[in-house]
């Protein structure tokens, strides 16, 4: 029996979420490096040779809020296993416990003062395997980052692996 219901295989390729940051500031880029690299801050926030900070590329232009993002078609518990395929309107699996599967990011170019970012999480794909605790599936999300002027500045693969029936 596999845990991919029809819906989630028709699903591949969907977009999940998706967001717009507000115009990144000077200071959203200080206080992030401060957050993140106190005391190394001053080597984090480097600008360029026309005099715009640039962030280092782990910036999180969403992390002091989201100025437009989708409304899911119902509420939906941020822990809710099933919230990718609820978020686009598809049956999920009905498993209860989820964990980290991992990330790996790709780099662009540079988000910078004034920046305006879109992300955009698409459902990439699944994959079942069978672990000591029964059947798993592994669930790959990508999630696109393009500035106003729609230049990539990265995209993250995201693995979320869910078990137990």
């Amino acid at each position: 029996m596999t845990l991919i219901n029809p819906e989630m295989r028709r699903a591949v390729g969907s977009v999940i979420d998706w967001r717009v940051s507000y115009p990144i500031g000077d200071s959203d880029i200080r206080r992030w490096s401060v957050a993140v690299c106190y005391p190394e801050e001053a080597e984090m926030a480097v600008v360029s040779s026309q005099g715009v900070r640039i962030a280092p590329d782990e910036f999180n232009p969403f992390a002091w809020g989201v100025n437009d993002r989708r409304s899911p078609p119902v509420r939906i518990d941020p822990g809710d296993t099933d919230r990718p395929e609820k978020m686009i309107g598809v049956r999920g699996p009905g498993l209860k416990y989820q964990v980290a599967g991992g990330l790996d990011v790709e780099y662009g170019s540079p988000m910078q003062v004034g920046d305006v970012i879109r992300s955009d999480v698409r459902l990439v794909g699944y994959t079942e395997r069978v672990g000591r605790n029964g059947p798993m599936l592994f669930t790959v999300t990508e999630d696109i980052w393009i500035d106003q002027h729609g230049r990539w500045i990265k995209t993250i693969f995201e693995t979320s692996i869910r078990y137990g029936r």
